[in-house]
């Protein structure tokens, strides 16, 4: 396998009114494209603007797909639990059909626990409901009968039951995606018991994919994405970007993580949040002692939660694809769009 493909993902943050929002997104998986990136991801959140600023990722989506001819356009993620799975699989299959089938799916049983009561749904039964929506979403998208009729979505959606990810914290959600086939989705952070506080994020995620690698199905594609926070600056605006750095670091590792930052600096709280800040020789140098990028088929990038103004996201864009992605080996441009396009067919 040569090195992992290179991917956007944003859960548009931005200090804006939404309508700013959703145009920077635009803005930003268009500079994605032209850099060579293979993937641009969004994230899905309801009620309110401090968690993601995005409640109808198809919509945004689709819009983006007016706006790019090669980038593959994909949910980072849909909370099944929360939407119906019926009218997911329709959105998803309809923007297949307007983006010329550069759709992928990322879903996930997670989210905003105050986000299900107002969908009818209760957030301790989350696992169990992803399980029967999920069944639903799949029959869907492989033109198979819905709940015991024979009704069958259109437009029909081809092959896209084959580009679905499933995001996962856990060994056991690592063996239940291995199983079904799916692409593994790795968060850019996560939660560590005590005891292992201190230690590198790939430690905590290899045991992931070797567990995802070997519930695989023979002949089944190996397809795992790592997310990371990385934003890359050129010199002269290093101290700028620490500076906004460090009081979004700080709430993630307060509240995610639970950990005391009294006392703590930037690098403290850049280690401890697995995020990648700085110049492009600083940037190269954390993100090659990652080892779950280099086991992965993807990593992809955002800034969060890093509050980085739109201008300072398009040129760490720039440089993640021109002085990044050559050094450390990641592959870019239409070849990658192309194999990432054809990863659910081909064993990597």
């Amino acid at each position: 396998m040569t090195g992992p493909r290179i991917g956007f993902f944003t859960r548009l943050l931005e200090d804006a009114p939404a309508a700013d929002r959703y145009r920077f997104a635009l803005e930003q998986i268009a500079q994605a494209e032209r850099s060579g990136f293979a993937s641009a991801w969004v994230a899905q959140h309801h009620f309110g603007e401090t968690e993601g600023g995005l409640p109808s990722p198809f919509v945004l989506l689709a819009a983006a797909a007016e706006r790019t001819s090669r980038i593959a356009l994909a949910t980072g993620v849909v909370t099944l639990p929360i939407d119906d799975p019926l009218r997911a699989a329709e959105d998803a299959s309809v923007l297949d059909a307007l983006s010329g089938g550069r759709v992928q799916l990322g879903v996930a049983s997670g989210g905003t626990p105050s986000s299900f009561a107002p969908f009818g749904r209760d957030a301790q039964r989350r696992r169990e409901i992803f399980a029967e929506h999920f069944a639903v979403f799949r029959d869907a998208l492989a033109g198979r009968g819905i709940r015991g009729t024979e009704a069958r979505i259109y437009p029909a959606a081809g092959d896209l039951d084959r580009r679905i990810w499933q995001a996962t914290f856990s060994v056991d959600g690592g063996i239940r995606a291995g199983r079904d086939g799916d692409g593994l989705l790795l968060s850019r952070t996560q939660p560590r018991p005590g005891d292992a506080r201190d230690l590198p994020l790939h430690d905590l995620q290899l045991p992931i994919i070797d567990a995802y690698r070997e519930a695989l199905p023979e002949g089944a594609p190996f397809r795992v994405l790592a997310s990371r926070t990385a934003v890359v600056v050129d010199e002269e605006n290093r101290t700028r970007v620490l500076e906004l750095a460090e009081p979004g670091l700080r709430d993630l590792a307060e509240g995610m993580l639970g950990i005391d930052t009294t006392g703590l600096d930037i690098d403290d709280l850049a280690r401890l949040t697995d995020s990648h800040i700085g110049t492009p020789d600083e940037v190269a140098a954390s993100l090659a002692a990652d080892r779950a990028i280099a086991a992965s088929t993807d990593v992809s990038f955002q800034i969060h939660s890093v509050d980085a103004p739109h201008e300072m996201t398009l040129r760490s864009l720039e440089l993640l694809a021109t002085e990044i992605a050559p050094r450390l080996g990641y592959e870019v441009g239409a070849d990658a769009a192309r194999s990432l396009s054809a990863a659910h067919r081909v064993h990597a």
